[in-house]
């Protein structure tokens, strides 16, 4: 199982069939807030729901394709970190995240990436990887630019978030670019 103590406040583990209630109560908490900006929200309105995708999550994870893990802070849920189709034929992921709205602003979310990149290129040997945030998310894009990612394009209508499409950044990193401050 994966597990990863990002420092003593924060740890990220895999996302378990026992965290389901947690993560329901956390995006139900915080669904006005998200809705915002992640076109999965209205498709996770039950328990039900929740579980689903967590059992999904859990495949993709044996078939070493992804890897959803829940941000714990402090001993409490925060939010979800994750790698996402894997491609280790090109030494390659994708990178996304949410945090629920009662912990924005304490650098969980920097923090937390951080050692999931490290853990990306240094543990896996992952050579890249790709983070895309709606052009006018500022908080998620000011955490893939504090990181070091480099914006390398703009997506034009690239998503479709309930009832508009939304402009997207992208943002990559290789791991030779990498040089988050290491503690």
């Amino acid at each position: 199982m994966f597990f990863l103590q990002v420092d003593e406040e924060i740890s990220i583990k895999l996302l378990e069939k026992r965290d389901a209630q947690l993560l329901f109560q956390l995006t139900e908490h915080s669904r006005d807030h998200l809705r915002n900006w992640l076109g999965w929200v209205d498709y996770s309105r039950t328990l039900k729901d929740t579980k689903a995708f967590i059992k999904l999550a859990n495949q993709k994870y044996a078939d070493s394709t992804d890897l959803v893990t829940m941000i714990w802070y402090r001993g409490i849920p925060a939010g979800s970190l994750a790698l996402y189709d894997i491609k280790w034929n090109n030494y390659s992921a994708n990178i996304g995240y949410w945090l629920g709205k009662d912990f924005e602003g304490k650098g969980i979310m920097t923090r937390s990436c951080g050692a999931m990149v490290d853990y990306s290129f240094g543990t896996l040997g992952l050579n890249r990887l790709e983070l895309k945030a709606a052009l006018e998310n500022k908080r998620s894009r000011s955490v893939a630019e504090r990181l070091g990612f480099k914006q390398e394009g703009e997506l034009r209508q690239a998503e479709w978030l309930y009832d508009h499409f939304v402009n997207v950044a992208l943002y990559g990193m290789l791991a030779e670019d990498w040089a988050f401050p290491k503690t």
